[in-house]
């Protein structure tokens, strides 16, 4: 199972304040070892959400509101996209890891869906254009 990791920000990091050099080094070896298990499928910190737009859906209309955003703690810092054989073991992972912030921080752990938890809906036309679109991201990494 594919399971979405996300570090939830924190005033600092909406500060735009950048993690000390022992942290990225923490961080550097903690990221070492989720790739040398083959659980760590991608990672990334986030620029603060003063740099970042919403768009809001209503109907057909799109309205583009620029950053920064009000309320922190909904606001993710950075993430992981990690390949585990169950959320227990994600779980059992994320205790491992350093402290994200450096301070009081809170990690988000979600199951990504698969083509299967989509039911009859998705079509077998449907799923092949899915592995089609998923080969040629594949094939430009």
């Amino acid at each position: 199972m594919r399971v979405m990791v996300m570090i939830k920000a924190t005033q600092h990091t909406e500060a735009g304040v950048l993690p000390d050099e022992k942290l990225l080094a923490d961080m550097g070896r903690y990221n070492d070892e989720l790739v040398k298990a083959g659980v760590m499928l991608a990672g990334e910190g986030l620029h603060p959400s003063s740099k970042g737009v919403r768009v809001s859906f209503s109907g057909a209309t799109r309205t583009v509101i620029d950053g920064p955003f009000t309320e922190t703690k909904e606001l993710i810092a950075g993430f992981w996209l990690w390949q585990v054989r169950s959320m227990d073991e994600a779980v059992e992972w994320i205790k491992r890891c350093p402290n994200p912030t450096g301070e009081t921080a809170e990690i988000e752990l979600r199951q990504v869906f698969e083509a299967e938890d989509f039911g009859p809906q998705f079509t077998p036309e449907l799923r092949e254009q899915e592995e089609r679109l998923r080969a040629q991201i594949a094939g430009k990494a």
